[in-house]
């Protein structure tokens, strides 16, 4: 089968590779039916050592169950699945607490020499406690908004949820990525009552918009913390969710987050260090976030994409085959395209 491979910045390759099979008997494989390239694969792309072995490439995808090992009692084959972008086993102290990314048994797509998410199948530990069964057909037109619950619209409500967003009060989101986009939504599903998007590409702050931003600051740095300041009276708000990863962006998080606030930040961190001295200590500022607990929300979010009421999948605007996903890489690269679907 064919499978994405990283061998260093900028070098995507497409690759003929063995075909997963069961490993253990808790294991299931996937027909891989849809997939997408996440931003955090991006870091890779632009910045990786050059690699002898290729890495293999995708954590997001939705696919029909194709083989299950003999402990697997939840699903069964022609099951259509969405899986989180880790694997967890669902009943250990941390994931019955909800916090599958701290799981005992986690698991990791590609890890061990086989093929991510951006391949023709895919090889699933945990089986029971990583899939959701997706209660629609594999053609519907919900099915690229109910791919973002393997990773991007979590992690967007992740943000929201560390964050504190409090109904009927101000959310700042810093960031027009898809998970920026995604936060906007998740701030408005909480009820902000006004939410502040900071991001400059203005297709993608058209989006958050539409989403349910009320503002959009398109200035960086010092100067869009001045905005924000301006907007909000001087004060701040008092959720802030960082969605991009950066030291800048940490830095406007802590210039335009309210005293009490909270910052959740889910951006993957390009930074070793907070700048957090004595002025945000005497602020009682509250910085949280992490890597999302995407299985813990897939339940939650869900009935809102059947119903409608939230339509995440529009921040998908280029579809590429397996074969073009090198072309996916380099158009999100270049900021041409917000997010890409790939279509095995």
């Amino acid at each position: 089968m064919k499978a994405t491979f990283l061998y260093g910045p900028g070098d995507i390759r497409i690759e003929d590779t063995l075909r997963p099979s069961i490993q253990s008997a808790t294991d299931a494989v996937v027909k891989v039916t849809l997939a997408c390239i996440c931003g955090s694969d991006l870091w890779d792309y632009n910045e990786s050592e050059e690699l002898e072995v290729g890495r293999p490439r995708g954590h997001e995808f939705v696919g029909v169950v194709e083989a299950v090992g003999v402990d697997v009692k939840k699903f069964k084959v022609g099951d259509f699945v969405v899986a989180p972008f880790v694997s967890s086993c669902g009943v250990c102290d941390f994931c019955l607490k909800g916090q599958h990314t701290s799981c005992r048994k986690i698991g990791f797509f590609g890890h061990g020499g086989g093929a991510g998410g951006q391949s023709e199948a895919v090889l699933v530990t945990n089986a029971d406690g990583t899939l959701v069964t997706l209660p629609v057909e594999v053609d519907s037109p919900l099915v690229p908004s109910l791919l973002t619950l393997s990773d991007v619209m979590c992690t967007g409500h992740h943000a929201a949820v560390t964050a504190r967003v409090q109904a009927g009060e101000t959310a700042v989101v810093i960031g027009d990525g898809a998970v920026g986009l995604c936060a906007v939504i998740a701030a408005k599903r909480m009820g902000a009552s006004r939410i502040i998007l900071m991001g400059r590409h203005e297709g993608r702050t058209a989006l958050g918009r539409e989403f349910g931003a009320t503002d959009v600051v398109s200035e960086r740095d010092e100067e869009g913390i001045r905005k924000v300041l301006e907007l909000t009276n001087g004060d701040g708000a008092p959720s802030v969710l960082e969605c991009v990863g950066t030291a800048s962006a940490m830095e406007m998080a802590l210039g335009v987050v309210r005293d009490y606030g909270t910052i959740g930040r889910v951006g993957a961190a390009q930074y070793e260090t907070i700048p957090f001295g004595f002025g945000p200590l005497m602020r009682n500022i509250t910085i949280s976030g992490g890597v999302a607990p995407a299985r813990a929300y897939i339940e939650e979010l869900m009935p809102d994409i059947l119903s409608g009421k939230i339509n995440p999948g529009k921040v998908f605007d280029l579809t590429v085959g397996l074969d073009e996903v090198p072309a996916g890489y380099e158009a999100m690269s270049k900021r041409t395209a917000l997010k890409v679907l790939v279509k095995p």
